[in-house]
């Protein structure tokens, strides 16, 4: 049995899914932040500043709001309010559309609602692409920005004119983005009320105690593993009546043990939806 094979047995045979994704499987619905993609879109900051990938940019000391948000409203532009690139989220999407699933995930990218996952089983843990936040913060509370960034988007160029740089509007400090790179993180309504429901699964399917659950891991790299891969080897630890899978190009395994339920596919993860259906 290929491994391909082995895991539309385990699809088969689940009813309920714990997925956890990372950045590996927006890489390969073709989010990518370097190489070709990058110099198509930003070869002009590229030749400015000097940095050679999209991730960089966005933590490039600018000297002035207005080059900040230039950067970043392209930015925005392209890796959230863009259609995605590949149908590999739509793909995984026809596998558990079905089911009883969940979807932990520290992508910021808002795909897996983009592609039609139901948002109440939907954790983003570190934050969107569409948000704004005060920079301070003063409160507790998160903005919607497309239209801000419409409207940066549409002036072009390497500096936006002034009166668009976006302030908060209760201390007038500047905006930023709400996501998770230091202490000034909001975690505001809608991040709790998906925190819960997260935990409510985990409790409720008894994913640590006994529960018929297969966990799917996707994409999940070293950069954060205490978020989603370290509690996916300990569920499947306690619990003899789950199974783990990882599928991650380059970086598929699974702890000693937990081997004997587990599968570890190192590949690329469109390639392995697209060969499902197929079968």
């Amino acid at each position: 049995m290929t491994k391909i094979e082995a895991l539309k047995s385990k699809l088969d045979e689940f009813d309920t899914i714990l997925i956890g994704a990372g950045a590996g499987l927006s890489a390969s619905a073709g989010y990518t932040y370097s190489g070709q993609r990058f110099d198509e879109y930003f070869a002009d900051f590229r030749d400015r500043y000097g940095f050679t990938d999209m991730y960089s940019g966005g933590f490039y000391p600018y000297e002035t709001q207005e080059e900040f948000w230039a950067y970043w409203s392209r930015y925005i532009m392209i890796n959230r309010y863009s259609d995605i690139p590949k149908p590999v989220y739509s793909d995984l999407l026809r596998l558990v559309q079905d089911k009883d699933y969940f979807v932990i995930t520290t992508n910021v990218d808002h795909c897996f609602q983009k592609a039609g996952f139901d948002k109440k089983r939907l954790f983003y843990t570190q934050g969107d692409y569409g948000l704004f936040q005060c920079s301070e913060p003063c409160h507790q509370q998160t903005y919607d920005n497309e239209q801000p960034i419409l409207r940066m988007w549409q002036a072009g160029g390497m500096s936006i004119p002034s009166e668009l740089i976006p302030h908060c509007p209760k201390c007038g400090k500047p905006m930023s983005m709400n996501l998770r790179s230091d202490d000034t993180f909001v975690q505001d309504e809608g991040w709790y009320a998906a925190s819960e429901r997260y935990a409510h699964f985990i409790d409720s399917r008894h994913v640590s105690s006994g529960g018929k659950v297969l966990l799917l891991e996707l994409g999940v790299g070293g950069n954060t593993p205490v978020i989603i891969k370290y509690p996916f080897w300990q569920m499947t630890a306690r619990n003899p009546n789950a199974f783990y899978v990882c599928i991650n190009y380059g970086e598929a395994a699974a702890q000693q043990e937990i081997a004997d339920r587990s599968l570890c596919i190192d590949a690329d993860i469109g390639a392995i939806l697209a060969g499902l259906r197929n079968i």
